[in-house]
């Protein structure tokens, strides 16, 4: 595995394996890579012949009041998962790197980024299009890999690439979870031991929630009533939403008759966590 640091580098390397006839699979990612983000590598590497990795903590899509001058960072790590996945090529930029001080360009979709997440993150979506954007255009890749566990943003790219017709096929990978059920997150890092213990409620309301599915329950209110009753259990919790919507389209749905994304984000002590599932 090599590791790069300019869009030059990036390109020199994809256009000697497209002369090759090499496919290519990318796996965006804001680094600080664990369990999670090695299973998109290792998927990205068994269905491709390269790799690349993009390792970028991108400042366009935090707010004011987010966490991006504290987001943490270990390129030494993020290395070692690399190789251990099966990484051709990661690519470390900085900021000036990937943007022009001038620039003016930025790629927007609308609608459904004006609900869950983005309701709460005004100008995320907007930050997250942009870059991916911008990965697609230098990487060129055959394949892009995303984790379900960011729900909102794989329907959001997947929406992006059909309007503008990116030669693209984006791949959506499950989410990989902690022995006690906990999606895995680079923000987990943040929990003390306490909250880490209580971050379980997440997990444990969507169980409930999918149990009472089976059983038969179709109302989609009966169902948040569910998760938010689990989740009010746990003193150290504070729900920022619990939503039941159309897996495509995002809209809210009274009744379940077709697939839908069941979506929340909960804050465990002043960390904001987001889990999901979806019922097909």
């Amino acid at each position: 595995m090599k590791t790069v640091y300019t869009i030059k580098e990036v390109r020199e390397n994809i256009k000697e394996w497209k002369k090759q006839g090499l496919t290519i699979g990318l796996v965006p990612t804001m680094g600080y890579l664990h369990e999670g983000h090695k299973s998109l590598i290792e998927r990205a590497a068994k269905e491709n012949d390269r790799v690349v990795v993009s390792d970028f903590v991108n400042p366009i899509q935090f707010g004011p009041k987010e966490d991006l001058a504290v987001y943490p960072k270990d390129l030494k790590r993020d290395e070692a998962v690399c190789v251990a996945g099966g990484t051709s090529l990661l690519f470390n930029p900085e900021p000036s790197e990937m943007y022009f001080k001038d620039a003016e360009t930025y790629v927007n979709v609308d609608k459904i980024t004006e609900v869950l997440c983005g309701a709460r993150r005004p100008g995320h979506f907007r930050g997250v299009c942009t870059v991916v954007s911008k990965l697609f255009n230098i990487v060129k890749p055959d394949r892009a890999y995303f984790g379900e566990k960011d729900a909102q943003q794989l329907a959001v790219i997947k929406r992006m690439v059909r309007d503008l017709n990116f030669d693209i096929e984006i791949v959506g990978c499950p989410i990989v979870r902690e022995a006690d059920g906990l999606a895995k997150s680079s923000r987990n890092t943040y929990l003390t031991d306490e909250e880490r213990s209580a971050a379980v409620v997440l997990s444990l309301s969507l169980k409930k929630a999918r149990v009472a599915l089976e059983n038969g329950e179709r109302n989609a209110d009966k169902l948040i009533e569910i998760i938010k009753c689990e989740i009010e259990k746990e003193p150290l919790s504070k729900i920022d939403y619990v939503e039941i919507v159309d897996s495509e389209n995002l809209k809210k749905v009274s009744v379940i008759n077709k697939s839908v994304l069941i979506a929340i984000a909960v804050y465990v002590g002043k960390t904001r966590l987001i889990d999901n599932f979806t019922w097909r």
